[in-house]
């Protein structure tokens, strides 16, 4: 399942993971009413491509204003990030990030059986993390009539260093991932 961010958080939230409010724009103004619409700054102004290493393209800026909002949005919009053009940008509330991680469930195309993968490189393209830092990737083979059993949710939380009062709300979003992916498979 491809999908942008923007539609990957509406899924996720269908399945109570809290996440930042965030409306998608398809223009300036149309960033700026929804900058307006959420009342509080900052606020992330995103690209909405198929790739990744948006934020190292430009295409993820903070906005500590309305004009912010809209000269991001004006230099976003049309961009072209590895050869895809944004038509789309993500306005969503700013959060205080403690730490970033990558997690997805991905399709091994050797077994056809779905893989969890997990690195507390997030934030990066997880490609040249695979290239450049393979032990930074957990890989966490999943039986597609079972699903993601208890202990390779402790096994990720436990590569990944997640600090005792997160491990919970980590492990229902590991499951709600795992839910939609085997739900709309």
């Amino acid at each position: 399942m491809k999908i942008h961010e923007f539609q990957a958080k509406q899924l996720l939230r269908e399945y109570k993971v809290p996440l930042p409010e965030g409306l998608v724009a398809e223009t300036p103004e149309e960033a700026v009413a929804h900058a307006q619409t959420l009342g509080r700054f900052p606020v992330a102004v995103k690209a909405q491509v198929h790739a990744g290493g948006r934020g190292k393209a430009g295409g993820i800026k903070l906005a500590n204003s309305l004009d912010e909002v809209r000269t991001h949005a004006s230099a976003i919009l049309g961009m072209t990030i590895k050869g895809i053009t944004v038509k789309r940008v993500l306005i969503e509330t700013g959060v205080d990030i403690a730490r970033e991680i990558y997690a997805g469930i991905v399709v091994d195309r050797a077994t056809k059986c779905p893989v969890l993968m997990v690195s507390s490189a997030g934030g990066v393209d997880i490609e040249e993390v695979a290239a450049a830092t393979p032990e930074r990737i957990l890989k966490i083979p999943m039986r597609h009539e079972i699903g993601l059993a208890d202990y390779q949710i402790r096994q990720a939380i436990f590569f990944l260093e997640i600090p005792r009062e997160a491990q919970k709300s980590f492990a229902h979003m590991l499951c709600a991932l795992e839910r939609i992916v085997t739900e709309r498979d």
